[in-house]
């Protein structure tokens, strides 16, 4: 009986570790800690007969952020006024762009420059 209770301790333990863990890495990006910061992350997801790409930006500071310039590479470029505080959109870059990297600027010295990621291949999902 004590091995099984000590067993179960240490289970319980373990899950409250990584509720711990996870918890604060959902609030990080719920909870503004900075006046003016930016989450950026592009994907790009590679099918059999298509590759498609898409680049999710969200507002992570407690101001909006203002005058937000993404450049998807190969001269294509988006403008965006304003970006309130906790708004997240999601872009796609056009259809012919080499989706290597995405520049992200903006007011209040927001500069961040990503390459794409590619999605996990998603293996066994529909029977095969």
């Amino acid at each position: 009986m004590k091995q099984y209770t000590i067993i179960v301790t240490i289970i319980v333990g373990v899950v409250a570790v990584m509720a711990l863990i996870f918890g604060l890495d959902v609030m990080k990006l719920s909870i503004s800690t900075q006046e003016y910061d930016i989450f950026v992350d592009p994907i790009i997801d590679k099918q059999n007969l298509f590759v498609t790409g898409r680049v999710t930006i969200q507002n992570t500071g407690s101001q909006p952020l203002t005058n937000l310039h993404v450049n998807f590479g190969a001269g294509d470029i988006l403008d965006i006024k304003t970006l309130k505080s906790g708004q997240k959109i999601i872009l796609s870059p056009p259809s012919d762009n080499p989706m290597e990297f995405v520049m992200i600027n903006a007011d209040h010295d927001i500069f961040v420059n990503k390459a794409y990621r590619e999605m996990p291949k998603m293996v066994g999902m529909m029977g095969s």
